[in-house]
This record gives C-alpha cells, structure tokens and sequence, in this order.
C-alpha cells in the first residue's frame, strides 16, 4: 500500500508547478541513504544517531536517509498577520506529507516552526510575489554559467546561500561559531545535521548553483557584466525555462532516474566509495563541489534555444532541444554520479568532523 501511495505522490507532484523541491525527496533520500552505508560502524555513525534521535536509543529510527528532506518539510511553516508561525497540512495536497511523516508529532513540528521563525527575517524572498522567508534562500545559488568557478563576488551569491549556509552547518557540527557575517540561526547540532544532508544534496544538483540570464530573444546576458541583476533576465536557476510540457528545466533535474527509488543501491555505492576524496579544508570544500556543479550546469544549458513567451515583469522562455532524447540519456548518466557524489561527500564531512 505504500509503495502505491509513493508512486502516486510522486505523479501529483510532477504535475504541480510551483513545487520546487531539489531532486525531490527520492533523491535527498537517496543521498543520506549513501552516506549512511558509508558511515557504518563508525564513529561518525554513533554521532549522527545520537544527534538525530536526541541522545535517545542509537537504534532510534531517525537516519541520514530519514532526515535529507527535513528542510523541504519546513517549506510547510506559514507566517501568519500576526506575526506566529504554524506548520500547516495541505489538506489537498497530502502527499507533501510523505517525506515529513518522520516528524509528525508536536515536537519536531515546534522544532520546524521555530527554525523558520528564527530564519525569516535575515532576507526578503518573494518567488511568487508573497513572502516565503529567508531560509528559502538557503537551498540554491544562481551564477551565470559564464563563470568558471563560484566566488562570492559573483552576482547570484550572498551571504544567505547554498554555500554558506553548508559551512555554517559544518561551523555548527564542529562546535564553533557560524562566522559572524553569515545570518543563519542553527540552534543546535541535530538542526546543523538536519540542514546539512539536506543541502549537500541541493549542492550537487547542477542547476542549485548555476543559471542562465536570457534577454528578450532568449539570448544570453551577463549579470556581472552589469554588476546587478535585472529580474527580467533571471530565469531563477531554469524555473522560468518550460519545455513543450509545460514542465520547467529545473525540475527535469530535480527528477530522479525512477529506478533508484527513494535508497541508496549497489552501483550508486560502489561509485561512492571510489570517489577521490577532496583536498584541503573540509571548510573549504562546499566551495570547491559548487564549482563543480557551475560547470556541470553548463551541460544543462548547452545546445539549447530559447524563446521569451511572456514578457516582463514575469518573464517565461520556451525551450527547443537539438535532440531530446540524447539530452535526457545524458542528463540521466549526470544524476546518477551527481546523487553518488553528494553521499559520498556527505559521508567525507561528517568522517572528517567525528574520526
């Protein structure tokens, strides 16, 4: 019966277009479920459960595969005139509630309400024209494809994005002070794990850090050419890009292959485990992956045309691929080592903080 109700989630979700949830849960799933198997029998494994599961029983039910949709699940707390927050079900969309079902209950739900509470303010993000919070910045970066590595001198990055928002978790998990110019409240070291597998996953989903700028012929522009961003050209990291089914570019990428379920499987391990490991820094990095990503995105980008088909203040471009197929086979073969990547290196950053 599950397995029903999951398959016909992930259906209705593919048809709602306003919900932009990176690689959706499957894939945030599938990223803590790696690292998981990574961490088995280690150090960093007996952390991360006491952590997740408050101290409890480290046989506790809460995992890293559990956890990497929790800051999706947050998306569901509303401010409301009076200034509180509240998590709200969507009694016509409930199967929002598939991923956040682990943290059904007063408590954890309190946890997400005041989580929000504490990440409103810092920022003023409105997608959609009403305010969804700072914390929402969080998840992405939107730098011109035309750059050749991330940099926070770039347009599309702030001190309220992906990449600083993975080092001031990782600030968190190793007992230190988020630096002092970042905005982040992380109160404790199971919201600093919660955001962290989270985010680690939206790192290595190319188009959470790299976008295209497209004027009115659907050409590209560049916003540090500029030094500001003209919202007419921003096509929000390819949400504004829609193909001939109405499904925007982004979330083509956020879909996962739909034979990897919602867990880690042996061919995604085993390219996991034989990944190089990164030098330097585990501080340093998110900012060497996200460079890695921006180049990736180019791939998403390339050969592609676009066509402006509404004009500003809420732009929309079509897009014509030079061959479909060929395209979806290669973005297919991306997924795959982008999911095993981030496990992998989930898995690196909490071995490199609990030895």
């Amino acid at each position: 019966m599950l397995r029903l109700l999951l398959a016909a989630c992930g259906l209705i979700l593919l048809t709602i277009p306003d919900v932009a949830l990176a690689w959706g849960y499957e894939g945030h799933r599938v990223v803590g479920s790696i690292a998981d198997k990574l961490l088995a029998n280690s150090n960093a494994e007996r952390q991360v459960k006491s952590i997740l599961n408050n101290g409890d029983n480290p046989d506790s039910k809460l995992d890293l595969r559990l956890a990497g949709p929790w800051p999706d699940c947050v998306k569901s707390v509303v401010r409301h005139d009076d200034g509180k927050f509240h998590y709200e079900v969507d009694p016509e969309h409930l199967e929002y509630e598939v991923p956040c079902i682990s943290y059904n209950t007063k408590k954890e739900r309190a946890r997400m309400e005041d989580y929000a509470k504490r990440n409103w303010t810092q920022c003023s993000y409105k997608p959609d024209g009403f305010e969804r919070g700072c914390h929402n910045t969080y998840h992405f970066d939107d730098v011109a494809i035309q750059r050749d590595r991330y940099d926070r001198s770039f347009q599309g990055t702030n001190e309220h994005d992906l990449v600083a928002a993975i080092q001031a978790a990782i600030a968190v998990l190793q007992e230190k002070p988020i630096p002092g110019s970042f905005p982040f409240s992380f109160k404790d070291k199971k919201e600093a794990l919660l955001v962290l597998t989270h985010y680690i996953g939206d790192l290595h989903q190319p188009l959470h850090v790299g976008s295209v700028y497209l004027d009115e012929n659907g050409k590209l522009v560049d916003p540090d050419v500029a030094r500001q961003i003209n919202p007419d050209n921003e096509t929000i990291g390819g949400n504004a890009i829609l193909d001939e089914n109405r499904l925007n570019l982004h979330r083509l990428w956020d879909e996962i292959p739909t034979d990897l379920g919602d867990a880690s499987t042996k061919e995604l391990v085993r390219v996991a485990e034989a990944l190089s490991p990164t030098a330097g820094n585990v501080e340093d990095w998110p900012v060497a992956w996200a460079t890695e990503s921006l180049l990736l995105a180019r791939t998403a980008f390339d050969g592609l045309t676009f066509e402006q088909t509404k004009r500003p203040p809420d732009p929309k471009w079509s897009v014509s691929f030079t061959d479909h197929m060929a395209y979806l086979r290669t973005i297919d073969t991306i997924k795959r080592e982008q999911l095993a990547k981030a496990g992998a290196r989930l898995a690196a950053i909490l071995n490199a903080i609990w030895p």
